[in-house]
């Protein structure tokens, strides 16, 4: 593994082991209080320190046919490069998850891409897919937790769309630490509005191809 999670002592290797259970038992894995803290810990006062100016408004769509549509989404990103130490920390925890599920659960990820997300008060994410059925190499989506002191009457869920059809709402606080995983093509998701700042990172790992195993 880069950076030697299983060496590390920092419970790493518990925490990969846990979602890849939880991937193959029923496609997706909500884990409270994952992330090692040093690397939450600096994750956290990284994006506390960032400006209004790092961040920029999301879009839909990919690529040439992204648009803004503030009808649908309303938060802003900056998208993780590894200049800042705290990035670069978290994309080599990225690498070793990346490893572990490849070994343990053949998916055939290649590479991942993670962002910044910041919602504020009133912003929401409408339900949506992060991938479609054959149409995209989008295999697992991650979301970690980064807001202090969360209460329920913050808002700003996550709602899993789970069961048959996926047709059951599951919530998830976005508590400090807090990490979702689930398959990208299976659940439809959205954010509801929230009534004060909500930090998280967005990451999504790829395979090859839109045919990896599963």
């Amino acid at each position: 593994m880069n950076k030697a999670a299983d060496d590390a002592g920092d419970g790493s290797e518990l925490i990969f082991a846990d979602i890849a259970r939880d991937i193959a038992a029923t496609g997706y894995s909500i884990l409270p209080n994952a992330l090692p803290a040093a690397l939450l810990d600096q994750l956290s006062k990284h994006v506390q320190t960032m400006s209004g100016a790092d961040f920029k408004k999301a879009g839909i769509g990919r690529e040439s046919a992204q648009h803004l549509n503030q009808l649908i989404r309303g938060d802003e990103i900056c998208w993780i490069n590894g200049d800042h130490e705290a990035g670069a920390a978290w994309l080599g925890w990225l690498e070793s998850l990346q490893v572990f599920l490849n070994r343990r659960l053949f998916l055939g990820l290649f590479s991942s891409e993670s962002h910044y997300a910041h919602y504020g008060p009133g912003d929401f994410y409408k339900k949506h897919s992060d991938a479609f059925k054959g149409e995209a190499n989008r295999v697992l989506s991650m979301v970690l937790y980064l807001n202090n002191e969360w209460q329920s009457e913050d808002g700003g869920e996550l709602v899993i769309y789970t069961g048959y059809e996926a047709q059951t709402p599951l919530a998830v606080s976005p508590s400090f630490g807090t990490i979702v995983v689930f398959l990208s093509e299976d659940f439809p998701h959205e954010v509801l509005p929230t009534r004060r700042d909500r930090f998280s990172i967005a990451t999504w790992f790829r395979a090859s191809s839109a045919s990896a195993p599963r």
